[in-house]
């Protein structure tokens, strides 16, 4: 059975996602659209926009950062805001998330129609903060959708037992299966602290207590972006020395735009060193960092799958898509056929882990 071990379902954007308020929602959202690389254009021609009309880039992390541009969520997959009169928008999402949400029946559509069996639900908070909403989708499907639970990074170190109690209820009541722990949130909110600090040990050692897998999404915090990354590495090995025996995953890749030489991806052996841990896991989600970068079937980024299996092992890899973020490059079925059309190097029973076998051990259901 296919498991795509990445996936979204998406509230309505226009509401508060769980937020105390629909601006609060709309903030994170501004920030995080004037952020992306999906190129800004201009709404009559088509011509190159500046994301700076949105957000101080030079302050890109903080949402202090952000600028009044009559910044809106539109239809069709489309952000837009306005700047001199004149109106812009970023495609952010496929033309086809028509009405800017996606319920959890829409997606096991495309997953019959792709032939996935199952999918695990991600979790960022400028798509809601709301664990009740992921909890319901799961509950719909419960056979073909499972879900991780999430607390705001940015209270976790000031309200840590708030914020473990968040999590036990969306995961011993809710029936979510880990949590997903985004560390560049905290810099929205102005807080560069190192995650793996004595203030956070209330928090991991709640979670710890718990016994539930732990998805983390490193991603640069300042710049220089790539240094940044690395940073975050750091403290997820000094993280991991401190919970040694903790199931653990790094969501999206090895942030593998950032490693980008020609056409091939080249790692500095910094970017390796946490997989000494056997307990760590890697999603192989290319697609979504590279889809504009490279075309279908990406043949550029097969030397690092070589790479992945050969250093970490494919009982430890996850195939995943950020679907239906994904379709604004490549259909489900591509994202499919990337590995199983076109890894012949893998054995069937390698095949078998990546494509599901893994991440269903990990979340301890039947694949």
């Amino acid at each position: 059975m296919l498991f795509d071990g990445h996936a979204y379902c998406i509230p309505p954007l226009d509401g508060n996602g769980e937020f105390a308020s629909p601006e609060q929602l709309r903030r994170h959202l501004q920030q995080a659209i004037a952020a992306h690389y999906q190129p800004p254009l201009r709404s009559r021609d088509g011509a190159p926009g500046d994301n700076g009309a949105l957000m101080d880039m030079s302050n890109w992390p903080s949402l202090d950062s952000l600028k009044e541009a009559s910044f809106r969520i539109a239809r069709n997959g489309r952000f837009e805001w306005t700047v001199d009169g004149e109106d812009y928008f970023k495609q952010y999402f496929p033309p086809s998330v028509i009405d800017m949400q996606y319920p959890a029946d829409r997606l096991v559509a495309e997953m019959d129609y792709a032939g996935v069996g199952k999918a695990l639900l991600h979790r960022v908070p400028y798509l809601g903060i709301g664990n009740e909403f992921i909890a319901e989708c799961v509950r719909r499907f419960p056979d073909r959708l499972t879900g991780l639970a999430h607390a705001e990074e940015w209270l976790v170190q000031s309200e840590p037992e708030q914020s473990i109690a968040k999590i036990d209820k969306a995961v011993n009541k809710g029936g979510l299966s880990g949590i997903q722990f985004l560390p560049a949130q905290m810099n929205h909110y102005n807080l560069n602290d190192s995650w793996d600090s004595p203030e956070f040990q209330p928090f991991w050692d709640g979670i710890a207590d718990l016994k539930i897998p732990v998805f983390f999404t490193l991603k640069e915090r300042a710049d220089p972006k790539q240094d940044s990354y690395l940073n975050e590495v750091k403290t997820l090995l000094r993280w991991m020395e401190r919970y040694p025996d903790m199931t653990v995953v790094l969501t999206h890749g090895i942030q593998w735009r950032l490693f980008v030489e020609g056409d091939r991806l080249v790692f500095p052996e910094e970017a390796w060193a946490p997989f000494d841990n056997p307990n760590l896991h890697l999603q192989l989600m290319f697609p979504i960092a590279l889809g504009n970068v490279w075309e279908y079937p990406m043949l550029e980024v097969r030397p690092t799958i070589e790479e992945c299996v050969k250093r970490i092992g494919a009982d430890r890899l996850i195939w995943g898509t950020d679907m239906p973020i994904v379709m604004r490059f490549w259909t489900y079925r591509q994202n499919i056929d990337m590995f199983v059309e076109h890894c012949d190097f893998l054995s069937a029973q390698e095949m078998d882990a990546i494509m599901g076998g893994t991440i269903a051990r990990i979340i301890g259901v039947d694949c």
